[in-house]
């Protein structure tokens, strides 16, 4: 007798959402079928499946140890938050290969179900970044005499929700600066920026309301300006690496001298990114919003005001009202929007820093002058490029109190 042959073999997850995207969240049930579609008849020893959920980190350095000599160091870390096993055909060990161990599988397709239950304890979402990632996947094989096991791997979608409908991510953030520019022995007078937002969790597809006051009292042009950067940091042995990316921004009118500019609630729109990941030790998505007034031939003066982007959206109540299918058909609607244009970039990050910071004893990679690659956003493909990095430290910080002291009367705006 002549055996028959695997035409297909797939993994398909049971949605709980109209878009069927296999979209889950801490304490789920993930259901599926592995389905075989044979042409004649075959014997199996074994169908398994293999359901596995991590966050992995890996990137390399290399360095000088001398005129002649270079070494290349790997920096590598991994948290596991799945590891489930199930036997759907079949025994454990498969090293029987008599008739009796056997189970035979007609011609046809097959659907064989699988079902387990993700941890109740807090997962990281699904991620995909430059030095690391988060994944999770069921994997089948088919184990039959004589052969090499078929294996077929098929990802699944993990939101661990947020809420930003807590005190903490409704309270406003808010920050004031000002900076006096020097040319030589003449002093110009200061430029002032004042900036306030309504809170600090957002949802992708939501406008942030700037409320600002840019007052130009030096002798420039200036012209102010507000984005939303997206940081990851990735941990392992001690290192970090951190990578940024431009991913909205917004540009205010040209200010002359002696002139104000009032933001009443300028609108900034957040594309559809990923969530913030603020519970794993060695990959952190965070994000921050920057108001800052491009200052031609000196150093910006920015505000950094720190944001976090969740899972579910501010209701009237302030309390958690949404449902699970809500929640999920808002997060398909994220997955499916198409990206926008890609914005206008600040000016090089040279004129805002010139130096990196690190954390702790952590080392920081060298910068990078330029953006490249398109926007990072979090999609169902989950592509990503490389941004370029940058920091906000100012290595020449004014000597100003917080106080009117050194402020000239002479402003006309004042």
């Amino acid at each position: 007798m002549v055996l028959g042959k695997v035409k297909s073999f797939t993994v398909s997850y049971d949605c709980l959402n109209d878009s069927n995207i296999p979209l889950f969240s801490s304490g789920d049930s993930v259901s599926g079928r592995v389905i075989i579609e044979v042409t004649g008849e075959i014997r199996v020893k074994s169908l398994k499946i293999h359901a596995k959920g991590f966050a992995k980190v890996r990137w390399t350095e290399s360095r000088n140890a001398g005129s002649n000599t270079a070494y290349t160091q790997n920096y590598t870390e991994e948290v596991e938050y799945l590891n489930h096993r199930d036997i759907l055909i079949g025994h454990e060990r498969d090293e029987d290969n008599s008739e009796e161990s056997l189970t035979t599988i007609q011609s046809g397709r097959h659907e064989y179900a699988f079902s387990f239950e993700l941890p109740q304890t807090p997962l990281a979402t699904s991620f995909e970044g430059k030095h690391g990632s988060v994944r999770y996947w069921v994997k089948a094989e088919l184990h039959r005499p004589w052969l090499l096991p078929m294996k077929v791997k098929k990802e699944f979608t993990v939101f661990e929700h947020i809420d930003i409908n807590t005190p903490l991510l409704l309270s406003p953030q808010a920050g004031t600066k000002d900076k006096t520019l020097c040319c030589w022995f003449c002093t110009s007078g200061p430029i002032s920026l004042s900036a306030k937002i309504e809170r600090k969790g957002y949802t992708p597809g939501e406008s942030i309301q700037i409320f600002a006051e840019i007052e130009n009292c030096s002798s420039r042009m200036v012209v102010p300006k507000a984005a939303v950067y997206q940081t990851q940091t990735f941990y392992a042995k001690g290192k970090m690496k951190e990578v940024k990316q431009l991913v909205a921004n917004l540009r205010g009118e040209s200010l002359s001298s002696g002139k104000t500019e009032t933001w009443n609630g300028k609108m900034l729109k957040i594309p559809p990114v990923s969530p913030s990941i603020l519970d794993c030790s060695i990959i952190r998505v965070e994000y921050s919003l920057m108001v800052y007034v491009d200052i031609p031939g000196a150093m910006n003066l920015s505000l950094n005001l720190p944001l976090v982007i969740g899972t579910i959206p501010l209701h009237p109540f302030g309390s958690r009202t949404s449902s699970v299918s809500s929640q999920c058909s808002m997060t398909m609607n994220w997955l499916g929007l198409a990206l926008p244009e890609r914005p206008e970039a600040p000016p090089s990050y040279a004129e805002i820093v010139t130096e990196e910071r690190g954390v702790g004893n952590l080392e920081v990679p060298a910068a990078r002058d330029d953006f490249e690659g398109p926007l990072f956003a979090y999609i169902h493909e989950f592509r990503f490029q490389p941004p370029p990095l940058y920091s906000e430290i100012d290595p020449n910080p004014d000597q100003v109190n917080g106080t009117e002291q050194g402020r000239p009367d002479t402003c006309p705006s004042r």
